[in-house]
């Protein structure tokens, strides 16, 4: 018989999903995931949320929040909603099915399948078979949850990570003005929204035009809770390692790291002295398509999950040129600049009815601004 959620079931589902949140930029290569426990009547007991890498998962941290609240009895028979199945290996951390079954939970509500090889339904079967009742969301929680997990779903499917390709361009659709300016074409809630996501994401990605023109840090910063903040990888993708030793990404090397991404056959003294002054400097070989495709595989294995590009026209274009944009997210600003930079100068399609589709599109204001985000493929 089908799952039929009660709203109940979605409230506290909803719950997990918010509270999950709060593990963005601190848990990956794990994935966010909160949980919440309910008594018989329906009422809150406990929740938690995976809140560090290494550290207890979201089910563990639900159970010991209830027992802090009401003593290691009122989990008995008690029901875990849950945004991601339950692991059944061990990791960083105990399976969480031995956690559940020692808490003598009596059912569990999971809010998305988990598909690595070590999971893929391993956890709830173990917990079936120990008689506890399993049941999977489905509609627009199940939805949800699985786009909360996104980065982690299409790295264990591919081993790549999640591409996010962010711009900001002038009501006529360009990036900087003719001469390269585009400092600043998007406003101060805008910057302060890329900053957050910088801070969420594994990686940040610039193309060497951008790292010329701009010399940007690509770190997080003036976002809350500054302490906490993990800062992502710098990426550049530098075919002839031309990264200026000077730049704003090598001198700050102590705040995070850099790959610059270089084709096998750039100059050996600029590689050299990219690595000397300590950026790490990944030499590929082949043509332009072949090195990206060799790029975010490596990060991949790297362990980034999550990919955030942020120019220029070259690298955008290609990205999107070899499919391998999953979501955009565009600024655009009340500006008119009449002429200037593309947002991606890739190929392209030969026709408008080839273009990609996406297959949701958000619109909400950022300040003067507004932002679309477009997600165009799902994991």
């Amino acid at each position: 018989m089908s799952f039929v959620a009660t709203e109940a079931d979605r409230t506290h589902l909803r719950r997990a999903l918010e509270i999950a949140r709060g593990g963005l930029g601190r848990v990956s290569p794990n994935p966010t995931v909160g949980a919440v426990i309910t008594g018989a009547g329906g009422e809150l007991l406990g929740e938690g949320f995976h809140a560090e890498l290494g550290g207890p998962h979201a089910e563990v941290a639900a159970i010991a929040d209830v027992r802090a609240r009401h003593g290691a009895a009122a989990a008995n028979g008690a029901t875990l909603y849950v945004t991601l199945e339950p692991c059944a290996h061990h990791g960083r951390q105990p399976p969480c099915t031995e956690a559940i079954l020692e808490a003598g939970l009596g059912r569990v509500v999971i809010g998305c399948d988990d598909p690595t090889d070590k999971a893929s339904g391993r956890g709830p079967g173990i917990l079936r078979d120990e008689g506890v009742e399993v049941e999977f969301a489905e509609g627009a929680e199940a939805a949800a949850a699985r786009l909360a997990v996104q980065p982690f779903r299409k790295r264990a499917r591919t081993g790549l990570p999640l591409v996010t390709l962010k711009s900001a361009v002038s009501l006529d659709g360009f990036t900087a003005a003719p001469g390269g300016d585009s400092r600043w074409i998007s406003g101060p809630a805008s910057r302060a929204l890329v900053h957050r996501w910088r801070a969420e994401a594994d990686a940040v990605a610039v193309g060497i035009g951008t790292a010329l023109a701009d010399d940007p840090l690509l770190t997080a910063r003036d976002v809350s809770d500054p302490g906490a903040v993990r800062q992502p990888v710098r990426v550049v993708f530098d075919s002839g390692a031309r990264l200026p030793l000077e730049s704003a990404l090598i001198g700050s090397l102590d705040r995070a790291p850099v790959y610059v991404f270089a084709a096998t056959g750039a100059d050996a003294a600029r590689v050299e002295a990219l690595r000397g002054a300590g950026a790490e400097v990944i030499e590929l070989a082949g043509d332009r398509e072949a090195r990206l495709e060799a790029a975010l595989a490596e990060l991949g294995r790297r362990e980034v999950g999550s990919l955030l590009v942020e120019g220029g026209a070259g690298l955008a274009g290609s990205l999107l040129d070899a499919g391998a944009v999953d979501e955009m997210r565009v600024f655009v600003a009340p500006l008119v600049l009449g002429a200037g930079m593309p947002l991606a100068a890739g190929a392209g399609p030969g026709r408008i009815a080839d273009a990609a589709r996406p297959l949701e599109v958000e619109w909400m204001p950022s300040g003067e601004d507004m932002l679309a985000s477009a997600r165009l493929r799902e994991w």
